[in-house]
Parts: C-alpha cells; structure tokens; sequence
C-alpha cells in the first residue's frame, strides 16, 4: 500500500471519462477501483488529494505513468482562454482527469468496438473479449487479461459475431490477421509522430479518423489529437458555431474543422485535454451546470482574438 497526495486528480472522473473501459468500481469498497492494463493489476482509493495504491513498490512506477502523474495539468485549465466561459466551466468541473497512457493494441480494439456503442456496452464488450481470450491474472478474484493479437486471433469471425460485436467484427478480424502478420507493426506506431501515427492507422481497415484520433489521444498519447464523435460535434455545433462567423460556402463537412481550428488551435500541444474536459463536462453536468445552449463567450473592449 503506497499513500501520494495529488491534485488534479479524481479516480471517478477518470474512469467516467470515455477514455478508458478496465477502470471499474471495486464492490467491495467506496471510492475505490480495479484498473487493468496489460498484465498489470491495481486496485486504488481516493479521500479527497489522498490517493492510495494497493501494488508493490516496483509496481507504482508503472501506475504513475499510466495516469500520467508527471504532467501539470493545472498549467492546462489555466491555459484556458478566460473568454470561453463555457470551457472554463468544463475545465473546472472535470480537473481531476487525465489523460492515460493506455496499451495501443488495446485501445485500437476498444474504439473499433466504440463506433455506435454506449460507454456501458463498450464495457461489457470488452470484459468479454477479455474473459473469453485474455489470460487470467495471477490474483485472487475474477481478472483477466486484454487478449494480444495472437490470442484474439483464435477467434473466428462468427466467434466475434456472437459476442454482439455486428459489423465491427470483420474489422477486428482484419486488423488481428494484419498484426499478427507484421502489417499492422504495433512497435513502429508506437514510434511515429501524430501526424504520421494518424495516417498510418487510418490506412487500416475499420479505422477512421475518429477511432485514429482516439487510439492517438489514448493509446499513443499525442495530446494534441482532437476526437470527434457526437458528443463533440453537438458541442461544437451549439456553443462554438452560432457566433463563429465561418465562411458561408464553407461546406458541412469541414465545419467541426474550421471550429476546432478557431477556438481550440491555441492549445496547440495539449488539445486532446480541452477535448476530454468538455466531453466529460457535456455528458455528466447537470443542466444547472451548463447554462444557455449557446456559445459562452465574455463580451470584452479589446481586441482578443476568440481562438
């Protein structure tokens, strides 16, 4: 048992925050959790900046990179620009996240799954990938591993129908069959540049810029990277857009660009930050929390740019 005290710290606003779905509540404790990665099992406590680590001291190396504990997040919610009130108030009300720095082959597997899916059928996808493919743990209780490419790969593509996948099964069939050829070179990803790490993946099949820009954020951990799913485009749509003044021939597709290029280029470096805080702000405040569906915007005398 190892004691730290943190800040910008919060275990349930990590584990809420759609970014990672082997972080669970312990039953047996409140305010606890079980995280897996890998092979790697904790199970940690928070009272308030107290944050507890039930592992062996050779193991907490592991842990403090893996909830990122060496990167000041503060310095990213005072970054934010005091104008946008609306990101401040997300910011604030989600500072405890962070971004992990989770397995790659995981994550490209965990946001293949994603498409289309809640946070909670995510999870039970891939609990059961997990128990169906993955190794058990060598502790007491019912753990299992993420399974590697050559383990997933025992599976046949009716294996992973059943298990409710749909229409992403072949694509986790594919991409199995193209790591395990050296296709897919999980060491070489691992190594590129956002830039390249997204053109890269999106060559795969299955993999969009969606899913790419998620395995980037949350499995590669490029920060910059800027995931748009729904949520992110109604929030985009209905607090940046209206006062935005984009071109009028801009077309439909590129808006979510243009605005993410005008009010979040500023976080240069750390975007896929700001993108967390106001997802997690989105699905979890209460309506007293988000005020008017509107940009939240300050009036001001100056001339500040609202980017």
């Amino acid at each position: 048992m190892i004691q730290k005290t943190l800040t910008s710290f919060d275990l349930k606003q990590i584990a809420d925050s759609g970014q990672c779905f082997r972080m669970l509540p312990a039953a047996e404790a409140p305010h606890t959790y079980t995280v897996i990665s890998g092979q790697h099992f904790l199970k940690a406590a928070q009272d308030d900046q107290t944050v507890t680590f039930f592992c062996e001291p050779e193991e907490l190396s592991f842990w403090e990179r893996y909830f990122d504990l060496d990167t000041d997040y503060d310095a990213f919610r005072k970054a934010v620009n005091p104008r946008d009130a609306y990101l401040k108030r997300a910011a604030d009300f989600g500072q405890g996240i962070r971004i992990l720095r989770q397995d790659p082959w995981e994550m490209i597997i965990t946001f293949i799954i994603s498409q289309q899916q809640t946070i909670p059928s995510i999870r039970r996808r891939v609990e059961g990938l997990s128990h169906t493919y993955g190794s058990r743990l060598p502790i007491p209780g019912d753990f299992y591993s993420f399974p590697s490419p050559e383990q997933l790969a025992a599976a046949s593509l009716e294996d992973l129908i059943s298990m409710k996948l749909g229409y992403r099964a072949k694509y986790i069939k594919r991409v199995c069959e193209d790591a395990c050829s050296g296709r897919l070179d999980l060491s070489h990803l691992g190594s590129l540049s956002y830039e390249d790490a997204m053109d890269y993946l999106t060559g795969f099949y299955g993999i969009g810029e969606k899913v790419a820009n998620c395995i980037c954020l949350f499995g590669l951990h490029h920060i910059d990277a800027f995931p748009v799913d729904t949520w992110i485009r109604k929030i985009l749509m209905n607090r940046y857009a209206p006062k935005s003044r984009l071109p009028k021939d801009l077309p439909q597709s590129r808006v979510c660009e243009a605005l993410i290029q005008k009010h979040f280029s500023r976080y240069r470096g750390f975007a896929g930050v700001m993108q967390q805080y106001i997802f997690y702000y989105e699905r979890n405040a209460g309506e007293e929390f988000h005020g008017p569906s509107c940009p939240d915007f300050l009036p001001t005398t100056n001339s500040l740019p609202s980017s």
